[in-house]
């Protein structure tokens, strides 16, 4: 295959990067891409493996990481584990594969230079203190050092990038991780989105939008003039730039830029740069970016290469159902840089709660922290639900007012996400992020037929399979579900009656010191 490099060489490369660098603290290395990131989990017994043992991309991949790193929704047996790397990838001798980067809340919150309970915090923070995009020169994008034409004969996506599929029965390889870049072609205004990208052909790719996606709905004007849609597909991110742009509306509405998102995170801009094909951005330090356009009133069946039914695994833990009439990008080139890794995940693992999850809990706290300050106190976007189905509210009641306010904050969380199912709201005593305690409190502080509230007929999410007339005749569509309010705090007025037995706090660990290993600083 024909490919163009440039010849600086200022930039990392594969055999310099990030295997390379062993520092002592996790804290002492800033993050601004990929390989910053994995610099920075090298430092961390116990969060990135690397494996030489060939490995196929297709169903293989993703059935060892199902057993060693995968968690969420899958089914079990899985567990949560490192990120890992697969250095040997059959069929591309060139090609490494990452998975599981963001599959751990302790793994994000050292990567977003923070503490797990204090995510939520700190992209709420983020939101709050947003600071937008700039474009760089083509010199200062690693993204570009290698460029592959689809005008070139012997350019083929399937031979270039070693997508994965998750399942034997997927509707074929897929860019699991591929934030697409779009923008308003009337208006300038961008939009950073992760997208189900199936790859059809050697430069094709089908794309599916959920309803109410801002992308889309660019395409649609697009679409409506005659005109195809540039877009970039950004592969290989710092991990804040990939879950800055999990957030959606109404806290990023229509025109908010999420990669501002992440430069709030940061503290400093993501830099873009100009593509090379096409007239859009790309994100200058991804390790791969592929070039194309949505045309215009041109469809195709998700599966038609495979005929399986099945698109690939979903957040909800079922297969999605392969789409009969989606939009096709035509690819116009693919770039990289040197030693590209390509990064996937698990769709309905842990990592998909940390993608949807923790932009869920920042727009929660957010919008209740500003209607009712100090009573919100934490939010957890449980993984059972994707990051997406289910949030716990911790409440802080200090009068009997509260016990219908703390309902209120439930009101406004599905207000504010409005793919949220099921709410279970829990006192400061219980922790959200434990359910063992969670259960606990809906054991002993609820009880169904009085602490439960009931919304229905209100849209959700289409992945969803219970969420049809189907399983329930009183819904009028597909992702149309009734909403439901777990009050599993304790009535203010019997606080007392609530209270949990209180034991002497004891340092334990001169009595188990092997217990109680001194914590990494990694804030």
């Amino acid at each position: 295959m024909q490919r163009s490099e440039r010849s600086d060489n200022h930039h990392n490369n594969h055999s310099d990067s990030d295997s390379d660098v062993r520092p002592a603290r996790a804290a002492d290395i800033p993050v601004n891409d990929l390989r910053s990131a994995l610099a920075r989990l090298a430092t961390v017994p116990g969060q990135l493996l690397e494996t030489d043992r060939e490995v196929d991309p297709h169903a293989e991949l993703a059935g060892v990481y199902k057993r060693i790193g995968a968690g969420g929704t899958v089914q079990r047996p899985t567990r949560l584990g490192p990120a890992m790397i697969f250095n040997t990838i059959k069929g591309y001798p060139e090609s490494r594969v990452l998975v599981g980067l963001m599959a751990s809340r302790e793994r994000v919150a050292r990567l977003l230079d923070t503490t797990p309970t204090a995510l939520t915090q700190r992209m709420g923070d983020a939101v709050r203190h947003a600071i937008a995009p700039v474009t760089v020169e083509r010199d200062r994008a690693p993204c570009q050092e290698v460029v592959y034409r689809a005008t070139d004969a012997d350019f083929d996506l399937r031979k270039l990038i070693p997508a994965p599929t998750n399942t034997e029965s997927d509707a074929g390889p897929f860019l699991c991780l591929g934030l697409v870049l779009g923008s308003d072609t009337e208006t300038g205004h961008a939009d950073v989105t992760i997208h189900r990208l199936c790859v059809q052909g050697r430069d094709e790719l089908s794309i599916f939008f959920a309803p109410g996606r801002h992308i889309d709905a660019f395409r649609q004007k697009a679409e409506a003039r005659g005109e195809a849609l540039p877009v970039s597909i950004n592969m290989g991110l710092d991990p804040a730039i990939h879950i800055g742009a999990c957030f959606e509306a109404p806290t990023t509405p229509l025109g908010f830029d999420e990669l501002s998102i992440a430069g709030g995170l940061r503290g400093k801009p993501v830099e873009l740069v100009d593509c090379v094909s096409i007239g859009q951005k790309s994100i200058a330090r991804a390790e791969i970016v592929i070039e194309g356009e949505i045309l215009p009133n041109v469809r195709v069946v998700e599966d038609q290469n495979t005929g399986t039914g099945h698109a690939m695994p979903e957040f909800p833990g079922y297969n999605g159902p392969a789409n009969p009439s989606l939009p096709v990008i035509k690819v116009k080139a693919v770039t990289m840089r040197r030693g590209a890794i390509m990064q996937t995940l698990v769709g309905p693992g842990e990592e998909h709660t940390s993608l949807a999850g923790i932009p869920t809990e920042a727009s929660i706290y957010n919008a209740v922290e500003a209607a009712m300050p100090g009573f919100l106190r934490q939010v957890y976007a449980h993984t059972a639900g994707g990051g997406k189905l289910l949030a716990v509210l911790q409440v802080n009641k200090r009068s009997a007012y509260d016990d219908g306010r703390a309902r209120q904050a439930a009101i406004i969380a599905l207000g504010v996400y409005s793919e949220l199912k099921h709410i279970i709201l829990v006192d400061t005593d219980v922790d959200p992020f434990d359910t063992d305690d969670v259960m606990w409190a809906m054991t002993t502080r609820y009880q169904g037929d009085t602490s439960t509230m009931f919304l229905p007929k209100i849209n959700g999410h289409v992945l969803d399979p219970s969420q049809t007339p189907a399983f329930n005749p009183a819904l009028p569509a597909r992702g149309v579900t009734c909403k439901t309010v777990f009050d599993c705090t304790a009535p203010f007025h019997m606080r007392e009656e609530f209270e949990r037995a209180q034991f002497k706090e004891v340092d334990p660990r001169p009595f188990a010191p092997h217990l109680f290993p001194e914590e990494d600083d990694h804030v």
